[in-house]
């Protein structure tokens, strides 16, 4: 059947219409695909940025054990991690807290204290501590019944509130917990190495011009003062007991006035892998007397102090190698305290200035 050309342009121009509506539904179609590509692949990005991190699930407060049921996982944007978060996970599980058995010690809040528990034979029970020895126990059938853990508590550092992310910096091992008689002391006379930093664990140590080698405090983190953006060249902080605090202060007195002495710090090449050394300086009678009576020292210092020198012969060790170098010194050890450690000192702190100038981009 014959069409009029009316008939033709309004077919051709519905058929022109068909195909532009198509060309645009089309342009629209793919504009959306690629924005839904678009976006599937930022959350894969999303996905694959972030980490996951154990959070508080309550708040704590300074010095309490933290238990698993305690922590919550969630995944948080890796970008707002600190690094020493990233390991966590792994800390908290190899430091879940337990009992031989396996039993989970937890936490409950009860008149706004937290208190540990740990359900053994169905039956719950509170874990207690036991003043003067540390030791964790239950009562049972009218009976201490003493806790043998898998491991070793950990405590909170400081206070923090629920959903605070958990860092190695907020938790301490309980054989670590800081005691009454501690405080931050400053030193800016010690030897250093020239490469110390901030987080570097170290002993100090006696050396006499005879050769002998002490030990005065062993293990301790070093907290290296920033100035203006720059690490300070030769003091540093250094968190210590009462008696190690005395110790430290015997053992200056004695380098001041020993002509050739140094007393230095050495570091640790790996210090999370490695035991703490045993302190050998054999302090002064006074400051021994001083030791004996000190209401500041606690009592386990004192019973460590005790088998210390039992152990080492501190008395003979005194007289026979610091003493007879004091008594060579003769007038001599009292200009040395004014003069302080002359060359090794000054060659140490020059060394250091120079290493500090290098990070920093200074030069001369």
């Amino acid at each position: 059947m014959a069409t009029n050309p009316m008939q033709r342009k309004a077919r051709n121009s519905f058929l022109l219409g068909m195909l532009v509506m198509l060309l645009i539904s089309g342009i629209i179609i793919a504009l959306l695909f690629m924005q839904l590509m678009e976006k599937t692949k930022k959350e894969q990005q999303a996905m694959k940025a972030n980490v996951k991190a154990y959070v508080l699930s309550e708040d704590v407060s300074s010095g309490q054990v933290i238990t698993t049921d305690m922590l919550e996982i969630k995944q948080v944007d890796k970008t707002l991690v600190p690094s020493n978060a990233t390991s966590d996970i792994s800390l908290i599980e190899n430091y879940a807290l337990q009992d031989k058995e396996g039993n989970d010690i937890y936490t409950k809040y009860e008149n706004n204290n937290a208190n540990l528990y740990i359900r053994k034979e169905n039956k719950e029970y509170q874990v207690k501590q036991e003043n003067g020895t540390g030791n964790y126990y239950i009562e049972r059938n009218n009976n201490k019944e003493y806790l043998e853990l898998n491991s070793v508590p950990l405590v909170a550092k400081v206070s923090m509130k629920a959903n605070t992310l958990i860092t190695t910096e907020l938790l301490s091992k309980s054989d670590n917990l800081v005691q009454n008689d501690v405080r931050k002391q400053e030193y800016n006379m010690l030897v250093l190495p020239i490469d110390l930093v901030s987080g570097d664990y170290v002993d100090i140590r006696l050396m006499l011009p005879s050769g002998q080698d002490y030990i005065v405090v062993s293990k301790k983190e070093v907290k290296v003062p920033n100035i203006a953006g720059v690490d300070s060249q030769d003091t540093i902080w250094m968190n210590l007991s009462e008696d190690e605090i005395l110790h430290m202060s015997c053992a200056i007195y004695d380098a001041y006035r020993i002509k050739g002495s140094k007393i230095y710090a050495t570091k640790y090449t790996e210090a999370g892998m490695q035991e703490a050394a045993k302190p050998t300086y054999p302090v002064n009678e006074s400051t021994s007397r001083l030791l004996q009576n000190d209401p500041n020292i606690l009592e386990k210092a004192m019973n460590e102090i005790a088998n210390r020198y039992n152990e080492i012969d501190a008395s003979t060790l005194r007289n026979n190698y610091i003493n007879s170098e004091i008594s060579n010194q003769g007038e001599q050890a009292q200009t040395n305290i004014e003069t302080n450690m002359q060359e090794s000192t000054t060659n140490s702190k020059n060394s250091r200035k120079e290493y500090l100038d290098s990070l920093s981009g200074v030069v001369d």
